[in-house]
């Protein structure tokens, strides 16, 4: 869906709390708002301003690519068109193979809704649209009961654990899970 909004559907056909909008240049408050120590917990803490600008720049490159790279999004509420967190997906090579990634953030206040789950769902209809990569994969910490959840939640696999440096310097045990787009 080429810089249109998405929004997916849970599997009882009920209206998406959510939709996604591709990401933008003036989307960089939306990273400040999303670098709090309870956001950034799992991903070694908040970034700096510095850090948080090339992030943005990342982000903005990416959504301008049209080869199938991948995406980043605003999760913007459908009912009153409040934005409430991030949420993209981007190539890596994984295990030998190609594949998405998928990462995700909720802005406090609006955890347990189920904002991130259908925002993971809008995410995974645009990775399966591009048609380049058999596999999805989320990689929340061990330790994110939540992220854990939403995997579940979506359809995703557990794999197993990994290990990661995430950020550079700091050791993280993930699970790897995955979604086959094709499925």
């Amino acid at each position: 869906m080429d810089n249109a909004a998405a929004s997916a559907s849970p599997p009882d056909h009920t209206p998406s709390p959510v939709r996604i909008v591709p990401w933008s240049d003036g989307d960089l408050e939306l990273l400040r708002r999303a670098n709090t120590p309870e956001l950034m917990d799992h991903l070694g803490g908040p970034e700096s301003e510095e850090q948080l600008a090339v992030r943005h720049d990342r982000y903005v490159a990416l959504s301008a690519d049209r080869t199938g790279r991948g995406r980043m999004f605003r999760i913007v509420l459908t009912d009153g068109g409040e934005d409430v967190g991030t949420i993209g997906f981007w190539e890596r090579t994984w295990q030998g193979q190609e594949v998405y990634e998928t990462g995700w953030a909720v802005f406090s206040g609006f955890h347990g809704l189920g904002i991130a789950t259908a925002a993971t769902e809008a995410v995974t209809a645009e990775a399966r649209a591009e048609h380049k990569h058999r596999y999805l994969h989320a990689y929340p910490s061990v330790e994110n009961g939540a992220s854990n959840a939403v995997c579940r939640k979506a359809g995703f696999s557990l794999q197993g654990t990994c290990e990661f440096e995430y950020p550079p310097g700091n050791p993280l045990t993930t699970n790897d899970w995955r979604l086959d787009l094709e499925a």
